[in-house]
């Protein structure tokens, strides 16, 4: 069953970037979302981060440099296809936080569940923190608890 909060969160409205100038902080932020991640293009890893950057994923596994990230994009994106809805951004310094709406088709095993075929979604927190014109890391607090009940069909 689905809660009028769970249903605000889907109904809320992505960022749109037509017509928008954002700074080269938000920008890069935008990247790393809308064109790396929507479409798994590991490409651009090197464009966004510094080498050796630290990585701590919504879904939690801490990482560290290119290779151990493009894995986890390479496991996410496997999951659940490309799935990124920006909501809001905040900048701050040398910081960008924003909060997202992850979601896509359940299509193969995560946290122990069987691929469902359900589309399913959580939200995260990410905070990047930038070195000059980079991120040096990046830290994303997801709702994991939604996610989980999510997947086995209790939300």
């Amino acid at each position: 069953m689905t809660s009028l909060g769970d249903r605000h969160y889907m109904d809320e409205p992505a960022l749109s970037f037509e017509k928008t100038k954002l700074s080269p902080q938000k920008e890069l932020v935008r990247l790393f979302y809308k064109e790396m991640w929507d479409h798994a293009d590991k490409s651009l890893i090197p464009t966004i981060f510094h080498p050796g950057f630290t990585f701590r994923g919504s879904l939690g596994p801490s990482l560290v440099g290119y290779d151990e990230f493009a894995g986890y994009v390479d496991w996410v994106t496997g999951v659940f296809g490309q799935y990124t809805d920006i909501l809001a951004l905040i900048e701050e310094k040398n910081r960008v936080s924003g909060k997202m709406r992850f979601h896509g088709f359940h299509r193969q095993e995560v946290f122990g569940v069987p691929p469902s075929g359900r589309h399913v979604w959580w939200t995260g927190m990410p905070i990047f923190t930038f070195d000059g014109s980079k991120v040096r890391d990046l830290y994303v607090l997801g709702d994991i608890q939604g996610l989980m009940g999510r997947l086995s069909g209790e939300t």
